[in-house]
Order: C-alpha cells, then sequence, then structure tokens
C-alpha cells in the first residue's frame, strides 16, 4: 500500500531536517502544495504523540532570526532590514519516544 503526501512528508522530516524548498523537492511538489500540507502534517504528528520543530527562518542581509513567528510557512522579507533574502525555516519530526537534537 503506498503512503499518502502527508505520510511522505513525515517520513522525510523524520529523517532529517529540510526546509520547504526542500521537502517540495523531494516529493515532486510547488513550495506553495508543500506549505498546504504543514498543518496537517503537524496536527498528525501531534495526535501520535510528537512534535513539528520549527527552527526559525533568517534573514541572510542582517542576520535577523524570526523567533517570535507562529506561521509554518516563510517570511517574505526582513522587518528588520527590509531585504527579501531569507532562508528556512527547517522543519523536523519528532515522534515519542525518539531522541531530540
Amino acid at each position: 500500500m503506498s503512503q499518502t503526501i502527508r505520510q511522505r512528508i513525515i517520513a522525510e522530516l523524520r529523517q532529517r531536517e529540510v526546509d520547504l524548498y526542500q521537502i517540495a523537492q523531494l516529493l515532486g511538489m510547488t513550495e506553495k502544495d508543500a506549505i498546504f500540507h504543514l498543518p496537517h502534517v503537524q496536527k498528525s504528528v501531534t495526535a501520535q504523540g510528537g512534535r513539528l520543530l520549527v527552527r526559525p527562518a533568517r534573514c541572510d542581509g542582517c542576520g535577523y532570526e524570526f523567533t517570535s513567528r507562529q506561521r509554518l510557512s516563510p517570511p517574505g522579507r526582513c522587518p528588520k532590514c527590509k531585504q527579501s533574502r531569507i532562508s528556512g525555516p527547517w522543519y523536523t519530526v519528532k515522534l515519542r519516544g525518539q531522541p531530540e537534537g
């Protein structure tokens, strides 16, 4: 039996930390499609007793880190220097009993 797209995303996120672009490339979809699935992935993982961990996006221009951002999608531009050279955010899944780190 084949996995659903969301199951495939969870499987990838359990193995390594990736950004939205990498998720899209690994699964052959657009970044817009990948971001659509992330809230559902978060809900599924939480129901399994795990967590979707998000390492904050960072501005490549000034180094500003988006630590207080609640959205799963990447920001469009930096509020500090107004540049749009943003890296991340990066996502990973940790299930119950799986060590963090």
